[in-house]
């Protein structure tokens, strides 16, 4: 059972904390503690409704009592009403626990036990005010959502006050008149019983499928979890240097398995490659995609020497479009590679914007990229071309996502690929480590949520060792 003591707090946040103690008992499939939870809850619309309608019910006393008694019903509403006022502030400043249902009781005796005092002021058994304890049993035990068994011993209590008090009564009752009020008072109960016991059963049934739910969901997130790991997995953590380059990447992704890639490849024959893409949409298919374009770009390059950017996309379309018929799924991907030379790089694809610092002059250019989308055609070649980029010696290039530029604050504003210009314009001289940190830690103070995965890598041209040179040279 959740520990009473932890989840107690003043105020409007002894709600959350009700929540929290019924989450806690599903969590641990406690049902005892869940039925607490309702019935504390419940006890916050009980008490109030006491603490209005006791004094309501003077307004029909002062009408309809004899004037020698209005001033005694006064002093009883009014000790019944201060009772309910203090039983409701501690309701609402407290949390659940295993006591919580004896404040149901409290309410009866109380409440129930100024209207018995009231019938032996007005003639004891003959009274009709005990009509008053009918409300009382239905209010109480239909508010409180208990076993049936309280409801049975709580309507005992209200007519074991009810015969008491009347039998210290000096007035004399017809058996007839006794036995009236008692058969109306205990077919009250009755009903009272029946329905707690079958609601009961639903609140039973409710907690065994929401623990059902529960352990569904968990399944299902752990399966989630999962296949983010793999997704993550699979994806290069390479950081430092990549002959020629600084490289600095950061992926982090959303709640879901998403479809954000990015992959940097070398192969045997020294040939590098940069890759960067997006599939549409988030889910378990967007990541099979994710993966299904990794598999076949890494096929197709390092299983076809000499091979360029635009014969990369146009193999890795093929493939995509046959998978996601398979999958019967209508998604598309962004991408884009580039190859890597010593003088410059080639690149093609359609992505987003790449962000270039130059460091000669201290600013960030955009460059545009061209093609068309993986994935929503067989044959792209015809929209396809590679085009040629140069870096000086310390400049910069930023790759990134959508998830980047779209991530919004509080009020729904995109940080947007000015802002993201605008903080590498500020950073590009620094090392690509420094950089990359900067730029996500903008991000993060920006965001107020994050909704889609972030991926981001820094290139930064160096200068050539000696023996490149010569390389180059010879």
């Amino acid at each position: 059972m959740p520990d009473a003591q932890a989840l107690r707090g003043p105020g409007a946040a002894a709600r959350s904390q009700a929540d929290a103690w019924r989450t806690a008992a599903i969590d641990a499939g406690d049902f005892t503690a869940y039925e607490l939870g309702i019935i504390h809850d419940w006890l916050r619309t009980l008490t109030l409704l006491s603490v209005v309608l006791v004094p309501l019910f003077f307004v029909l006393d002062v009408f309809m009592m004899p004037p020698a008694l209005v001033g005694r019903f006064a002093v009883y509403r009014l000790i019944s009403t201060l009772l309910a006022l203090a039983q409701a502030v501690i309701v609402r400043s407290t949390g659940p626990s295993r006591w919580s249902y004896l404040h149901g009781y409290f309410i009866s005796l109380q409440v129930g036990g100024i209207i018995a005092l009231m019938t032996v002021d007005l003639g004891g058994f003959t009274s009709s005010y005990y009509a008053g304890l009918n409300l009382v049993i239905i209010g109480v035990n239909l508010l409180m959502p208990w076993r049936a068994e309280h409801t049975g011993i709580n309507t005992l209590l209200i007519l074991a006050m009810y015969i008491a008090f009347n039998l210290w009564s000096p007035h004399d009752s017809a058996p007839s008149a006794v036995l009236n009020n008692l058969f109306f008072l205990c077919a009250t109960g009755v009903v009272a019983v029946s329905i707690n016991y079958v609601r009961h059963g639903l609140i039973r049934k409710e907690f065994t499928l929401l623990v059902e739910l529960k352990g569904a969901r968990d399944a299902l997130w752990g399966e989630m979890e999962l296949a983010k790991r793999i997704q993550t997995a699979l994806l290069p953590q390479r950081r430092g240097a990549l002959r020629g380059f600084e490289v600095a990447v950061s992926m982090i992704p959303a709640r879901e398995v998403g479809g954000d890639y990015y992959d940097i490849i070398e192969t045997n024959n020294g040939d590098r490659w940069i890759a960067i893409g997006d599939v549409a949409g988030h889910g378990v298919d967007s990541g099979l995609i994710m993966m299904m374009a990794q598999a076949s770009i890494m096929t197709a390059i390092k299983g076809t020497p000499r091979i360029g950017p635009r014969e990369v996309l146009a193999t890795t379309n093929r493939v995509l479009r046959e998978d996601i018929a398979r999958l019967g799924s209508n998604h598309y991907m962004t991408m884009m590679v580039i190859q890597m030379a010593d003088d410059h790089l080639l690149v093609a694809g359609h992505h987003q914007d790449m962000l270039i610092y130059r460091a000669a002059e201290s600013r960030v250019t955009a460059v545009a990229t061209t093609g068309t989308w993986l994935g929503i055609t067989d044959d792209i070649e015809p929209f396809l071309s590679a085009t040629r980029l140069d870096l000086a010696e310390g400049d910069t290039m930023l790759l990134f996502t959508d998830g980047v530029t779209e991530a919004t604050d509080a009020d729904g504003e995109m940080f947007g690929q000015e802002r993201l210009a605008r903080v590498l314009e500020l950073c590009g001289d620094l090392a690509v480590e420094k950089t990359l940190q900067r730029i996500l830690d903008e991000v993060r103070a920006f965001q107020a949520d994050q909704k889609d995965d972030m991926t981001l890598i820094l290139l930064k041209k160096t200068r050539r060792r000696p023996e490149e040179e010569g390389a180059a040279h010879a």
